[in-house]
């Protein structure tokens, strides 16, 4: 049998990963989606707001679109704080594993109410909500 030899002719070969870089690359990544969800969030509150306290969950909605800002603020600062600490540094690991389980409690949490308020609506903003509301047709 003919010995299979390994290509090492790629422009990182064998050097191991900058698990640092690796690291902060996920936290940028997260900020973004953080930052969509954030929009998002406070075009539905514009959305309820216009909608009135009249309208159907006007609170629940309130709320929960509060608590899901309040928890956004958060994250977003846990994962600035990540970003700026080095992993490759041994007494930074520690710290950074409870920052990430943290941002990642949150997160959950932040979709779950997400799911909630995507549930009880909020959608209509606008010329067309007022003459769905007040001329339905």
């Amino acid at each position: 049998h003919e010995s299979v030899k390994e290509d090492h002719s790629s422009p990182r070969g064998n050097q191991p990963i900058n698990l640092n870089h690796y690291a902060t690359k996920k936290s940028v990544a997260e900020s973004m989606l953080d930052v969509a969800l954030f929009m998002s969030n406070a075009t539905r509150l514009k959305a309820v707001l216009e909608q009135g306290p009249f309208s159907q969950y006007y609170t629940v909605l309130i709320t929960l679109i509060s608590i899901s800002l309040l928890l956004q603020v958060i994250i977003g600062i846990l994962l600035v704080v990540i970003a700026r600490l080095n992993l490759n540094e041994v007494e930074n690991q520690w710290q950074l594993n409870q920052l990430n389980n943290a941002a990642t409690i949150l997160i959950f949490i932040t979709v779950v109410i997400n799911i909630f308020i995507t549930a009880f609506g909020a959608h209509k903003t606008g010329f067309l909500a007022t003459r769905t509301l007040s001329n339905p047709v």
